[in-house]
Parts: C-alpha cells; structure tokens; sequence
C-alpha cells in the first residue's frame, strides 16, 4: 500500500515530512506510518523533502519514501516544496523527529475523509505531553502566547496554533495559496484557513521527546510568528492604534479650547501638544493601514468603516480638496493673527487656537501628499 515514485496507481495519502539532518529519527517515523498503512489498507505515498547532509535521504529511500531536494532553505520552503510532488487527495504534515506519533494520524485523517473539516490539526494540549518533549519556556509561555494572539487576531479558535502533525485536503491546500518559507509557516497556514472560512477542526495527539539535533531558536522564531500575524492584519497594527489616537487628539483638543481659561493656559499648551501629536501620529498611522492594503494584500485587510471606505471611495481629487482646504483655512487664520496687531501685543488667548490651529496646517499637508501616493500605488484612476 506504500506507493513509490513510479507506481501508476493514485494515492489517497500523500505524507510530507520535512528534514534537516534526521538520520536518528526518520526511521521510526516512516515506520509507523508504515503501521497505519497496513492496518487501515490506505494507498499512501511518503515525500521527505530533504536539505540533508547526513544519512536521511538514503534511509527514506530504502524505507519506500519519496525524496525530493528543495532547492533552498527553510522550513515553510521545504513544505511548500514537497506538496507541489504530492499525488494523493489527501495530505498530512510532520516533523521526522519522532515527536509526533504518527500512529495516531487516521485521528486526524478520518474528520477530513469524512468531509467534516477541511483542516485537522493535531493539539498538543489537549492531549499528552512528554515531561521533557517541551521547554518550559515554550509550553507555558510561548506557544499559549502566540496561539493566543492569532486567535485574537483571526478568529481560529484553536489551543495549539504551532502543532506540526495535520491532515487536510488538497482542495484546502489549494486554497490557502501559502507562501511562507519560514517557521512562520505554521501559523500562516491557520491564519489563511481561518481568513478563507475553512473548516478547522482539532484532535488530541501524543506530543514525544525528539531525537537528534533541535532547529528552532526560540526567541528568533517567536518573534517571526509574532511579527507575520501583524504585517498580515494591519486593521490591529496600524487601523485600531490610529483611531485611537485621532480620537484622544480630538478630545483633549476641545476639553482644551472649551474647559480652560486663557490665565490658566500653561497646562493646555501641554494638552494641546499631546492633542496634536496624536492626531498627527493617528493620521500617518490610518494611513499606514490603507498602504498596507493595496501594496501587498496582508491575509487579514483592515474591517473598520473607516480604513474600508477609504479604500473603496477614496480618490485623489477628495483628498487634495480636503487637504487644501485645511491648509488654507489655517494660513487665513495665521493671516488674520499677523494683521490684527495681536502678536506684538502677546494675546495669551491666542496661544491655544493657534496650536490647534497649526496641528490642522500639519494634516492639511499629511492628506494632500498622501492622497497623491495613494493614487500611485492605488487603482484608482486620477
């Protein structure tokens, strides 16, 4: 039931494992899928996409597996690379490290035979765990951390968003379009399964000691993940922050011309310095996040009404003429100070307007620009 390269007959199973130097563990991995394949009667094929420099690839083959040799590394690389040779209807992942056991994988595969998912991902907490198969560091902090912040950010709903033993269907392979070649790879292929609507579905697994040579730095690869879930959903990198901001600027701006009198103005010049750094700041960052949606469409574009109608309405012409119109309505207001004599006379009611004034000037400016980069890169016609 193990199918080689050259067999004729299609496979229902295609296996990828990725390797890096795994001579001590292969053996065993491809052994007990061996052990699936004769008690469940599958027709299976094993591709070990291999960067090898040690005995791995030849132990494969004499095993029955399929190796083929990515071109580059990387760990999202060398899984991207191995399912464009894959046959079968039906894919699974894992590590050849032995810490996946993957006898347990018809759990996995029976939900997506069945046509109940459309992903299945084997969890590590909710199943066992090894005394020593996980650092701390990773077990309490980091893998809770990060599946915690892309489930905020996409709505999977998952316990173990960094669980390298899954089944899913190559129509869902299709699908998600992955592109990662990293370690981030693991999350992009939930993110992008959770963005698509995709049925996820989980299943307890059996999480074991490794063998061989760890390859995963845990603060670099933390960080990758970390920093892939935020590029790919600006709408909490950049949309919410900038609204946040805006507002606050608007509010302490009229609690400040409104509230405080003009012989107690030491205070709301300091407010209205924060009032106008944050609306600055908010504007350049609302900004950040429609750019980010039409330069490269992150997995996750921004939802709020406010980045959405931009991007769907917004046209040169709008932000020139709004732009403009603040530049000028402040510069007649900076006019009508200089030619009222007032400045010499040190008016401190002056002082506040003037500032609020002068933050509108810089936004003027911020939205005429930004309107011209926007129809650049935009499809909007100018």
């Amino acid at each position: 039931m193990l199918l080689g390269e050259d067999s004729d007959q299609q496979p229902t199973l295609s296996i990828v494992l990725p390797t890096l130097n795994e001579e001590e563990g292969v053996a065993k991995c491809i052994e007990e899928i061996k052990q699936v394949i004769r008690e469940h009667g599958i027709l299976t094929e094993i591709v070990i996409s291999d960067s090898s420099t040690d005995d791995t690839p030849e132990i494969a083959r004499e095993m029955g597996a399929i190796v083929v040799t990515p071109e580059k590394l990387g760990y999202g690389y060398a899984y991207q690379y191995g399912f464009e040779h894959v046959r079968g209807r039906y894919v699974a992942m894992g590590d050849a490290d032995t810490t996946y056991d993957f006898t347990e994988l018809p759990d996995l595969l029976h939900p997506v035979l069945e046509g109940e998912a459309d992903l299945v991902l084997g969890s590590r907490f909710e199943g066992e765990i090894a005394p020593s198969a996980m650092p701390p560091l990773h077990r309490y902090v980091g893998n809770p951390l990060l599946t915690r912040f892309l489930n905020s950010f996409y709505g999977a709903e998952v316990t173990d968003a960094h669980s390298g033993l899954r089944v899913f269907s190559r129509d869902a392979l299709e699908q998600l379009e992955l592109r990662s070649e990293g370690m981030e790879f693991a999350s992009e292929m939930i993110m992008r399964a959770a963005e698509r609507g995709l049925r996820i579905r989980e299943e307890p697994i059996t999480y074991r000691e490794r063998r061989g040579e760890a390859k995963l730095n845990s603060f670099r690869d933390g960080w990758r993940h970390v920093k892939f879930m935020l590029v790919n959903a600006p709408g909490y990198l950049f949309t919410g922050p900038g609204l946040g901001l805006v507002t606050l600027g608007i509010l302490v701006n009229l609690l400040v011309l409104f509230s405080v009198e003009a012989d107690s103005m030491t205070p709301g010049v300091y407010y209205l310095l924060v009032g106008g750094v944050s609306l600055v700041l908010g504007h350049q960052l609302i900004s950040l996040a429609v750019f980010s949606s039409l330069i490269d469409k992150p997995i996750r574009s921004p939802s709020d009404p406010v980045t959405r109608w931009i991007t769907q309405n917004f046209r040169l012409e709008q932000g020139a003429t709004l732009g403009l119109a603040m530049i000028v309505g402040t510069a007649a207001y900076f006019a009508s100070v200089l030619t009222s004599g007032t400045v010499e006379q040190f008016q401190p009611s002056l002082l506040n307007p003037s500032i609020v004034a002068f933050s509108i000037f810089v936004l003027g400016a911020q939205t005429v620009f930004y309107a011209l980069f926007f129809s650049m890169i935009g499809q909007n016609e100018v």
